[in-house]
């Protein structure tokens, strides 16, 4: 079955296709996972330093034979390169790993700094993370000198507060294309969405299956998010899944998503999530938000995470 192929224009003018392929975790399993969902024509692969899955995205691009000019590749900089001094180096080894000469889009992973140096967790002496002394604005005005060296078109955040953004936008010069978010049908944050959208920054959701993801303590003992009755009922109306209802949810809002899987049918599955929902289905989907939080890693990153977002776990 055909995907509408849906793109979105960020405010660079570049185009990001609305469904990417989400590659976190299962390490040895991303170089077939990415050939597959590149044979079943996704476009848009999303990858990070820190899920250490950018050497099998790049051998996948390199297999498939896909020409780098009708990609659009995203990877993040980790927080131990925080240091302005860092930021370029830490570009480069991911072109590398990815075997390209530029990236369409490079993220600030997370505000938080660790300490610096080759540990992507360094510790202090009682076991937790040893922060750094970056400010994220520096971290990002090193992303603005990224993007002017061409070796990368756009340049944006993940996992940033209302008032972390609201600070980034005061104190930077470019406004990020993109900002990359926990989103989804439990956990919708329309007016930090709106806010976006009256600053022309473009949301990807991450997680946009919510509790997926047997990590999330938040998830155990609940049932899936895909599987929710809602969604289940608006599927059978169009011969589509659960699944495949909240990814077009959150293209009908503008938003790019980025499923993940290693299954060859559901990575299949994940693109036909790019049709057209009815109004009114869209809004029984919208009634479903239950400021569901599931990624809140504050306690061992020694940041306090979403201060005034929905979902904020007391």
């Amino acid at each position: 079955m055909a995907h509408n192929g849906t793109t979105f224009k960020l405010n660079t003018g570049a185009q990001i296709p609305a469904i990417g392929f989400g590659t976190w975790q299962d390490k040895e399993a991303q170089e077939p996972a990415v050939t597959i969902a590149l044979q079943a024509g996704y476009r848009h692969i999303d990858t990070a330093r820190i899920y250490g899955t950018e050497p099998a995205v790049g051998a996948a691009i390199k297999k498939s034979g896909v020409p780098r000019s009708e990609l659009f590749i995203t990877t993040k900089l980790w927080n131990n390169s925080h240091h302005p001094d860092d930021v370029e180096a830490a570009l480069d080894a991911s072109l590398k790993d990815l075997g390209t000469d530029y990236l369409d889009l490079y993220l600030m992973h997370w505000p938080s700094p660790f300490a610096r140096g080759t540990s992507m967790f360094p510790k202090d002496s009682t076991g937790n993370v040893k922060p750094g002394t970056s400010d994220y604005i520096a971290t990002y005005q090193a992303l603005e000198h990224c993007l002017q060296t061409g070796k990368t078109r756009a340049i944006g955040i993940s996992n940033f507060s209302h008032s972390e953004l609201d600070r980034l936008l005061k104190h930077t010069s470019i406004v990020p294309a993109v900002h990359q978010i926990e989103c989804h049908p439990y956990l919708q944050q329309p007016s930090f969405t709106a806010f976006h959208n009256q600053n022309g920054i473009h949301v990807t959701q991450y997680s946009p299956f919510g509790n997926q993801n047997e990590i999330y303590d938040s998830g155990k003992g609940m049932n899936k998010l895909i599987d929710d009755p809602v969604l289940q009922e608006i599927g059978a109306k169009y011969g589509k899944s659960g699944a495949q209802v909240a990814l077009a949810w959150g293209i009908a809002h503008g938003r790019s998503v980025i499923p993940k899987s290693k299954t060859e049918s559901r990575i299949r599955a994940n693109l036909e999530g790019d049709f057209v929902l009815e109004k009114e289905d869209l809004e029984r989907v919208d009634g479903l938000d239950r400021k569901l939080r599931f990624n809140d890693p504050s306690a061992s990153f020694g940041w306090e995470f979403y201060g005034d977002l929905d979902g904020k776990r007391k």
